[in-house]
């Protein structure tokens, strides 16, 4: 690793040689000429450590690079050593830094104007010509400035760099993104670091997109470990106080883990090692998957939740084997009410005429109609008002009941209460790698459990209904049915006749007998005389 070289001991030839080599290889300028503060040991020359060093060279040879990162493990500090090599060397070089916070923002940019203003007088090719607390420019044209998330970050701009600190955590990234690309797409590099935030947000998307090839970034993958400094006991001492989540986010770098998901990531990853694929992929649109096939001995359920209409989002129903609660079947797809309900009624049909509940919204009342219509045996009807389930035969015949499940504002956080409880006890089987991918971006907003935003959650709210129907109708009935069974048990049938006499008063009885005899005789003896 290079050592800084002092001023004087250089002659004009030598400063020429290391402002060209310099210039070549920002390495080299930060190791030998960048100088950072020590909270303990004030100014100090910043050496990177190998897995620092490579990634300047990343971005160096990359135009697009996401990292994904423990915390304090120094990156922000190599890019504002990066920006600062980029700024000195380079003219019109124009950098934006957005952060979730100005304040972070501003703290990057505090970093570069320090290096370059301690660098040797004889290397400050461009000095600092207008410095403000959000932006600061270089005699030569270059310019960097800081800024919090908005809409229309940089949309002005034709940007050298782009960097996006702790991307994980800004608010409607993908909008911005959206906004800003053009600028950077006709040249500009991005770098994008932070650490995990959950599934289904831009960082993960464009991380993951990385992975599998789908963009132009080149991914990093910085673990707590690659400090030198760190070992097994920093890191029990550094966690012994946080929480999984705490620990997921700030030093595993696991999406999955870091989130606030309604359901407990272990939980998603447990669940994760039974997804397999249907053994049949069937209906004219392929969508309808199954798991098994249809068993006599076991009983089944259907939940479904019929889409708004509009097209944006999915109608969708899971097939419940009831008798050991694996969800061996599912459909979703962008079906029209009529072609839906047909789906629904063969399905049903197809698995002994098991009870169908569907959510009976706007859309849902047209795809009961229809089913109500083809007479479909075993629909879920409950009273109004109440989710008192009442057998179909009976409910036909009151003006007080409907078709269907109601969800409300009040039954809503109470079903997915429920399936959150089937999940954590392992009381439900899911095989369905749709499913999971949706509880994977279904999280806490503002204390509502729904979607991330782009997301859908039309699985899980299917889902959902019927966990709340198999807890709430299906127990109840089969507990009544073996209270029944148990009743009926402890009865015996007995062929023997009841003698009901009591003993001792045998001849008493015989005398009162023949007493009444006489008197009724000679009754009818005075009534014809």
């Amino acid at each position: 690793m290079a050592k800084p070289k002092k001023a004087y001991q250089l002659t004009k030839t030598q400063r020429v040689f290391e402002i060209k080599k310099a210039g070549r290889n920002p390495n080299y300028f930060i190791n030998t000429y960048a100088k950072i503060t020590h909270p303990i040991k004030g100014i100090i020359p910043f050496h990177m450590y190998d897995y620092q060093d490579k990634l300047v060279d990343a971005f160096a040879d990359h135009r697009f690079n996401i990292v994904l990162k423990a915390r304090q493990l120094g990156i922000s500090t190599i890019v504002a050593g990066y920006i600062a090599w980029l700024m000195v060397f380079h003219r019109n070089k124009e950098v934006v830094v957005l952060a979730t916070k100005l304040k972070a923002a501003k703290n990057l940019l505090r970093k570069t104007k320090y290096i370059i203003k301690k660098l040797p007088s004889w290397l400050q090719l461009s000095k600092i010509a207008v410095d403000n607390q959000e932006s600061f420019e270089l005699d030569n044209g270059s310019l960097a400035q800081a800024t919090a998330t908005s809409g229309d970050a940089g949309r002005s701009d034709a940007l050298s760099l782009l960097v996006l600190d702790e991307a994980a955590h800004i608010d409607k990234l993908d909008e911005i993104w959206t906004a800003i690309y053009p600028t950077i797409s006709t040249g500009g590099n991005c770098i994008a670091l932070s650490t995990p935030n959950g599934v289904g947000n831009w960082f993960h998307k464009i991380y993951d997109g990385a992975e599998n090839g789908h963009n132009e970034f080149k991914t990093h993958k910085l673990m707590w470990w690659e400090h030198p400094d760190r070992d097994d006991e920093w890191f029990k001492k550094e966690t012994q106080n946080m929480t999984r989540r705490e620990i997921a986010q700030e030093h595993e770098c696991n999406f999955n883990m870091s989130g606030e998901t309604v359901f407990d990531p272990e939980d998603l990853e447990k669940l994760a090692t039974q997804i397999k694929a249907p053994i049949w992929k069937t209906g004219f649109d392929r969508n309808f998957w199954i798991w098994e096939k249809y068993n006599n001995d076991h009983s089944y359920l259907i939940s479904a939740d019929v889409a708004r209409g509009d097209g944006q989002d999915y109608s969708t129903f899971h097939l419940f084997d009831a008798t050991s609660m694996e969800i061996v079947g599912e459909y979703q797809g962008k079906l029209t009410p009529d072609y839906f309900a047909h789906v629904l009624n063969d399905a049903g049909r197809d698995y002994g005429n098991c009870m169908i509940v569907v959510e009976n919204n706007t859309i849902g009342f047209s795809v009961l109609e229809k089913l109500i219509d083809w007479k479909y045996p075993n629909l879920f009807w409950s009273v109004k008002s109440t989710h008192e389930y009442i057998e179909q035969y009976e409910a036909e015949q009151k003006s007080n009941t409907v078709a269907g499940f109601t969800m409300s504002q009040k039954t809503r956080p109470l079903v997915i209460a429920k399936m959150e409880e089937f999940i954590r006890n392992k009381i439900i089987k899911i095989y369905s790698s749709r499913l999971l991918a949706e509880m994977k971006t279904f999280v806490w907003d503002n204390g509502k459990p729904q979607a991330m935003r782009m997301y859908f959650d039309d699985l899980i709210m299917a889902c959902a209904i019927g966990c709340w129907i198999k807890d709430t109708v299906l127990e109840v009935d089969k507990r009544d049915l073996d209270y029944k069974k148990a009743f009926l048990n402890a009865m015996t049938i007995s062929k023997s006749t009841m003698n009901t006499s009591i003993g001792g008063l045998s001849n008493a009885n015989a005398e009162n007998r023949d007493r009444a005899r006489a008197q009724q005789r000679e009754y009818a003896w005075f009534y014809k005389g």
